[in-house]
C-alpha cells in the first residue's frame, strides 16, 4: 500500500537555491512548486543532478545557453546535470522538479521536450509525496522515461550577440511584425548576411525562427488560458485564422483541439 505524506509545495525561486536533493545520492527524487505572482522566475543557476521540469497546470518557460524551451501541461523539459539555466513560469502554475542522479537513467546529453504519458505524471507525484515503496517507484520511473516522445517546443539560441538582441526583442514585444530588411538594419548587416548567420548559428531560416519564437509564446499562453483571440493579437497576426494556420502547420492541430487535449490529459 502507498501511503502519502502530502509534502507541502515549495516556491520558484527554491530551485536556484543549494538543496538537500541536489546533494542526495537518492537515483530519483522529486518535489511539487506552487507559482505564485509574486515568485515567477528561478534565475540562472545549475544542478549537479539531471532535472526533469513537469507542468501539472499552467506552464514554465526553461532557457538554458543554446536554447527557450517551452514546458505544457504534460510535458517535461529534460535538463542535464551541470547545464546551467532559468525557469520563468505563467502565475499560478504547478509544476513538479524531478531530480535524477548521473547515470541512474538512459536520457539525452541536451536539453529536450519530453511528452509524459500518464503514468510517468502519476509515478513523479507518488514520487514528491514522499510515499512508501520509493525504490519500486523509482525503478519504474527511470525504466519509462527513456520511452517518452521527444516534442519539438524550443527555439535554438545562439551566443552571436545581434542574434541575441533580436530574440530579445522579439521576447519583449512578439507581436513586432518587422520584415527581415528592418532587422538587419537594426543589427547593422545587410539582408543577405542576416539571413546566413540566422542559418548558420540556429540550423532555421529567419522566418521559421520567428515563428519557432510565437509558437512557444502561443503555447504559454494557452497554458495561462489566454484566448485564441487574444493571443493571435499579441503576436501581431492580422487575423484570427492566419494565427489558426500557422498553428496547425507547426502542430499538426488547431489551438483549440490542442486545449482539449491538454484538458483530457490533466
Amino acid at each position: 500500500m502507498i501511503t502519502k505524506s502530502h509534502q507541502a509545495p515549495l516556491s520558484l525561486s527554491w530551485a536556484a537555491a543549494d538543496n538537500n536533493l541536489d546533494l542526495s545520492t537518492a537515483r530519483a527524487s522529486a518535489v511539487r512548486i506552487d507559482v505564485s505572482q509574486n515568485d515567477r522566475e528561478a534565475p540562472e543557476h545549475h544542478h549537479r543532478k539531471g532535472q526533469l521540469v513537469m507542468a501539472l497546470r499552467g506552464g514554465v518557460t526553461c532557457r538554458v545557453p543554446n536554447g527557450m524551451w517551452m514546458v505544457p501541461p504534460s510535458c517535461g523539459v529534460w535538463v542535464p546535470g551541470g547545464m546551467r539555466h532559468s525557469n520563468i513560469a505563467t502565475a499560478n502554475a504547478r509544476l513538479f522538479f524531478l531530480f535524477i542522479e548521473p547515470g541512474a537513467a538512459n536520457l539525452p546529453d541536451r536539453c529536450c521536450t519530453l511528452s509524459l504519458s500518464p503514468m510517468v505524471r502519476e509515478l513523479i507525484i507518488e514520487l514528491a509525496d514522499r510515499s512508501e515503496d520509493i525504490e519500486m517507484i523509482t525503478s519504474l520511473l527511470l525504466s519509462a522515461l527513456p520511452r517518452m516522445r521527444v516534442e519539438e517546443l524550443h527555439l535554438p539560441l545562439t551566443e552571436e550577440p545581434r542574434l541575441r538582441s533580436i530574440a530579445a526583442a522579439l521576447v519583449d514585444d512578439p507581436s513586432d511584425r518587422g520584415t527581415m530588411t528592418h532587422w538587419a538594419a537594426r543589427v547593422a548587416m545587410s539582408e543577405n548576411s542576416l539571413a546566413r548567420l540566422v542559418q548558420q548559428e540556429t540550423g532555421l531560416t529567419f522566418g521559421r525562427w520567428r515563428q519557432q519564437l510565437q509558437l512557444i509564446i502561443a503555447l504559454r499562453s494557452l497554458a495561462a488560458g489566454a484566448t485564441v483571440q487574444q493571443i493571435s493579437g499579441d503576436l501581431g497576426y492580422e487575423s484570427v485564422s492566419a494565427f489558426i494556420t500557422m498553428f496547425k502547420k507547426a502542430l499538426g492541430t488547431s489551438p483549440a483541439r490542442y486545449l482539449k487535449n491538454l484538458e483530457r490529459q490533466r
